[in-house]
């Protein structure tokens, strides 16, 4: 049996507990106890969450878990000098270590993440950054592994970080059947982005928003600086550099990844051939779509279908 302790701090938010789910609903599949669950605060007392209900903890100390998830709050918590230590003795003795959102800043106040790839909430990547440059930040992924430590971006990235563990644990078959139980897509890759392509690319003036309407109308065009330049009106250049001022990305960038989310959701919720959508979606051939799904979700087209698919009845 795996020893799971989930650290909360006052004021956490409810969603943040929905990570253990999997393990408690992995315990109920397998009918039989695979993980033992301990909810940990510093000093064991009632824990009240943000919106004021309390919840019964139990003092973190000496004991030894398999794996240790420093969970998120609504605001970044100092962390205690007793935290600290803990969580660095429980990186010499744990398999795994991990954070949930704002869970990643106890991790690197105890020095965990240095010179390690990591994530957190989107809200709170540029204050991660500026406080600890020396860590690898990927900003927009869901979660990221590096080694024996784990960390998710939001409460709902916890869920699939969770389901990642109890297939690496116990199977994919596993954790398929609890991602049914819980109704949750199985599973969301860490790669997959925290904001979709088209939440992210939202520019303000009319000239920048038609070349993007032209770009999401037209996927299997060719789609060159020029063209797009022409349609807003501005000179390549002109158009480049408003564009990357508007969007925070170049035009090939943007491009790319309105193709990625567009190829994703037809492999989801289609019966496409991947040689059709990397067509109609104007990556051309599938190994370029392929190369793209690996850099940008982490998983080639055919698994990311493969995690999609899922019973009817679960629908």
């Amino acid at each position: 049996m795996l020893k799971i302790g989930f650290i909360v701090t006052p004021g956490f938010p409810v969603m943040s507990l929905a990570a253990l789910s999997v393990f408690e609903f992995a315990n109920i599949s397998a009918e039989k106890k695979l993980y033992d669950i301990q909810v940990l605060s510093e000093d064991g007392a009632s824990i009240a969450t943000v919106a004021g209900t309390g919840l019964e903890t139990t003092a973190y100390g000496s004991e030894h878990f398999d794996t240790l998830i420093i969970g998120g709050n609504t605001r970044v918590v100092p962390s205690s000098p007793k935290l600290i230590a803990f969580i660095a003795g429980a990186a010499k003795n744990s398999r795994r270590i991990s954070s949930i959102c704002t869970g990643a800043f106890a991790l690197a106040d105890a020095g965990l993440l240095d010179d390690r790839r990591v994530t957190t909430h989107w809200l709170f990547t540029d204050e991660l950054k500026s406080r600890f440059p020396k860590i690898r930040l990927e900003a927009n992924r869901l979660f990221v592994v590096d080694g024996s430590v784990w960390t998710a971006a939001g409460n709902s990235a916890g869920i699939d970080l969770t389901l990642c563990m109890l297939e690496n644990d116990y199977g994919y078959d596993l954790a398929r059947s609890v991602a049914r139980i819980l109704v949750v897509d199985y599973r969301r890759s860490g790669g997959q982005p925290q904001l979709s392509a088209l939440f992210q690319i939202n520019p303000k003036s009319d000239r920048i928003q038609t070349a993007l309407a032209h770009v999401r109308r037209n996927l299997q065009a060719s789609l060159s600086v020029e063209d797009l330049a022409r349609i807003a009106g501005l000179g390549p250049r002109q158009f480049s550099r408003a564009f990357r001022n508007e969007t925070g990305l170049s035009p090939a960038k943007a491009i790319e990844s309105i193709r990625i989310e567009a190829a994703r959701l037809m492999i989801e919720q289609s019966r496409h051939s991947v040689d059709f959508i990397a067509n109609e979606t104007g990556f051309g051939d599938q190994e370029r779509m392929r190369r793209a799904f690996l850099r940008v979700l982490g998983h080639p087209p055919q698994v990311v279908r493969r995690m999609a698919q899922v019973d009817p009845a679960a629908r």
